[in-house]
């Protein structure tokens, strides 16, 4: 499969403070209290506080008012995966790990390999021996091990868990006992847009793959909503590929559970492959975050989200990968059917391409 899970080629570029905090982090002569306080400090230098503007152009194409863009390409390696990367090193480093592995697509193994560079810890990345993405150079370039395994993604993510857990390396893969902490990372999402809009939207549209994303930015407006910032908690809306999520399709179908697919009927292409998956990790957090929130799931096609990227750009001046579009196509095709009432809408852009 020649596919190109993630933005394009990035420079992954963070600023000259964060590498002279890096070099702090790395000298093991340091107190682990200090050099922890020092990568906390390039977290907060790097990491989140993305873009939320208001898409007025898109307003007036599609006639729906107060329409905000959560631009998560401004992260270092252009995606959304930069803030559970780096809180996974941060607890690898706490913990002492001096070797941690994860299995990827693209993205994520960009984002896990910058933050093991800056925080001086070794990072073994597992691929498919079949996919192909223009990530992997990035990726070496640093100093991330690449090793290939036969099979899916899903089986390479229990490949590599085993392998980790077998050598006694840290495991970033998804679910499991990492799901709380990137839930807790993601839930920062919601709470930047309560910072920028005063109060939660009405509604939040975001695209969804394994479903921690849209689980962690649920629980942070709960959140937020408990503690009496906000005066409501928004409908969630969950997009992805056209019948090839477990999470939109158990949704769609009324279960309680999130029912695996059939990983023969996945077809992955350019556009699509950031998105899909037969088995997602964490994809009874997001179901249960979709039915709380009485939100809404839709499928979307390769055709609507490669013509959405093109619409951002000639609108907004955004460039952003076809995937990462599929919330905002949600929400906007949940306007045509409902007619909304004034309010605030977010849609969250996961990746610049």
């Amino acid at each position: 499969m020649n596919l190109k899970d993630g933005v394009k080629t990035s420079e992954n570029n963070v600023s000259g403070e964060a590498r002279e905090l890096s070099a702090f982090v790395k000298d093991k002569t340091k107190s682990l209290v200090d050099r922890l306080e020092s990568f906390e400090d390039i977290i907060n230098l790097e990491v989140g506080d993305t873009g939320l503007n208001r898409a007025k152009t898109m307003e007036r194409e599609f006639g729906i008012r107060q329409l905000y863009i959560k631009y998560e390409g401004d992260n270092p390696t252009g995606t959304q995966k930069d803030r559970i990367a780096f809180a996974q090193i941060y607890d690898a480093l706490r913990r002492d790990f001096g070797v941690v592995s994860l299995a990827t697509c693209g993205n994520y193994g960009v984002s896990v390999a910058l933050a093991a560079n800056l925080a001086g810890v070794e990072c073994k990345i597992y691929i498919p021996e079949t996919y192909h993405t223009d990530r992997i150079e990035e990726m070496k370039a640093l100093g991330a091990h690449i090793i290939r395994l036969p099979g899916s993604y899903e089986d390479v993510v229990v490949k590599s868990s085993k392998l980790a857990t077998e050598n006694g390396w840290y495991d970033a893969n998804p679910g499991g006992s990492n799901t709380p902490l990137q839930i807790s990372a993601y839930s920062q999402i919601a709470t930047e847009i309560y910072e920028d809009l005063g109060d939660a939207p009405k509604y939040c549209a975001v695209p969804v793959s394994n479903g921690t994303l849209f689980a962690g930015i649920y629980r942070g407006f709960v959140s937020l909503y408990k503690r009496g910032k906000t005066s409501q908690i928004p409908k969630m809306i969950a997009a992805s590929s056209s019948h090839k999520n477990p999470i939109v399709q158990s949704f769609i179908l009324g279960l309680d559970y999130c029912k695996d697919l059939n990983p023969v009927a996945i077809k992955e292409t350019k556009y699509n492959e950031p998105l899909i998956n037969w088995h997602s990790f964490d994809g009874e957090e997001a179901l249960y975050a979709l039915k709380e929130s009485n939100g809404e799931a839709f499928n979307i096609s390769d055709r609507k989200m490669k013509e959405m990227t093109s619409l951002l750009a000639k609108k907004e001046g955004f460039k952003i990968l076809p995937a990462a579009t599929a919330g905002l196509i949600a929400l906007l095709e949940l306007d045509e059917k409902m007619n909304f009432e004034p309010g605030r809408f977010v849609a969250v852009l996961t990746a610049k391409n």
